[in-house]
């Protein structure tokens, strides 16, 4: 069977929360991104070209990971820099940065990133797909799998 598509790109992304202002202000300081519409319960966030993030706040509780569903969400920029921008407006916001800031992707190419959490304990990622260079903190294992 071949692909439906050779390229493929996620559209937008559609994320549960339980407090829909704290979830757009913490999105709009760390990622930069508007407030490109709002309605009742819910944001879409996004940058002046595309629709990235629409926020629902239909949720209860904190992120789980024994469950069904999202393991963590990936973004990827363009630098090293900005990387290191991403995880610098991370600890602005008193967050805790997995793996002690930027690392290398333990797959063994140039890639890494930072590691985090939302408010409600969705795990994060901001990557760059190259300049990133060290030791992977988990060895061969994929450095995404453990936060």
């Amino acid at each position: 069977m071949s692909a439906i598509a050779t390229t493929f790109a996620t559209g937008h992304v559609g994320l549960n929360v339980t407090d829909l202002e704290r979830s757009v202000a913490f999105y709009q300081r760390v990622f930069g991104w508007s407030v490109r519409g709002r309605g009742d319960g819910y944001a879409f966030l996004g940058d002046d070209a595309r629709l990235v993030l629409t926020l629902w706040e239909q949720a209860s509780g904190t992120f789980g990971t024994r469950t069904p569903g999202l393991h963590h969400l990936s973004f990827e920029v363009e630098t090293v820099a900005d990387v290191q921008a991403a995880g610098a407006r991370v600890r602005e916001e008193g967050l805790r940065l997995y793996h002690d800031g930027t690392v290398p992707h333990g797959e063994g190419a140039s890639s890494g990133g930072v590691f985090f959490e939302d408010p409600d304990g969705i795990r994060l990622e901001v990557f760059t797909g190259a300049g990133v260079h060290g030791e992977a903190p988990t060895g061969t294992a994929p450095t995404c799998g453990f936060f």
